[in-house]
């Protein structure tokens, strides 16, 4: 679910977009993220944070190091503890920001840059290390924001199955589903999983599943064109995922079903 590393941005303005959060903290010197239009300036006392799908430019000065922290949505297993972490921490990225660090924390991501820098091979260090950041983060983030009421209205768990049917070709992100329903990303998060049970996430990944599995054992269709009409990238990443959430691959979906046909 997580990656980090210790980087240094190049002088000349770059830019470009992932599929995955991510946190830039400034460890020294100054750097510029612009992200959608908004300008963010970065020292040691800011990090800004970029969501899925933005396009952002970056430049830093001639000393300037960042602490990259990457939040990756496709990672975790449904049920591993690690993405129950994913459900925590994605709801701080409901939009671009710059925030400021507090002294607790800005300490604490100068002791993990050294520690980044002084065992830059120890990926389970990184991990934890920077787990820890945006575990830190997000609730002064959070303690930053005004609770609002829970509102259910206007919120079917029904409409938003149904749009993700008709879509399922798609890319279907959260910030869709909480457009249908009128609500923040943050606030859809909360309500869905209150109504629901399941974070949007993991509901978006079990219906694409669930409908891969039908098209698998009920029709002749190729996997590369079931890979396509549930909404996986690649014939390989619907394999990977129905190894990793449902403990199968479509070949032995496929086998069982002619055995039960014969």
């Amino acid at each position: 679910m997580l990656n980090a590393r210790l980087l240094k941005l190049p002088e000349a303005a770059h830019q470009h977009r992932h599929d995955y959060h991510q946190l830039v903290i400034g460890v020294r010197g100054e750097a510029e993220l612009s992200v959608d239009g908004n300008g963010s300036r970065l020292d040691n006392w800011r990090a800004c944070l970029v969501p899925t799908e933005a396009r952002h430019d970056y430049r830093g000065d001639h000393q300037n190091h960042v602490l990259v922290i990457n939040l990756d949505p496709y990672i975790p297993s449904l049920n591993s503890p690690r993405h129950a972490d994913y459900d925590q921490l994605a709801p701080m990225f409901e939009r671009a920001r710059t925030v400021s660090l507090d002294t607790r924390l800005q300490g604490m991501v100068q002791f993990c840059a050294t520690e980044f820098d002084r065992s830059p091979d120890n990926e389970a260090l990184r991990r934890h290390l920077s787990a820890s950041i945006l575990h830190c983060l997000a609730e002064r983030v959070a303690l930053s924001e005004p609770r609002r009421a829970v509102n259910r209205v206007g919120l079917s768990p029904e409409t938003i199955r149904r749009y993700v049917m008709e879509n399922l070709h798609k890319k279907v992100t959260v910030k869709d589903m909480a457009n249908v329903a009128c609500l923040s990303v943050s606030r859809f998060h909360e309500i869905f999983r209150e109504l629901t049970g399941v974070s949007p996430h993991q509901f978006l990944i079990q219906t694409r599943l669930d409908q891969a599995v039908q098209l698998l054992t009920g029709t002749q269709l190729s996997v590369t064109e079931i890979s396509y009409r549930t909404g996986f990238s690649s014939q390989s990443a619907l394999t990977n995922a129905l190894r990793k959430h449902r403990g199968t691959i479509p070949s032995k979906l496929r086998n069982s079903e002619n055995v039960r046909g014969q």
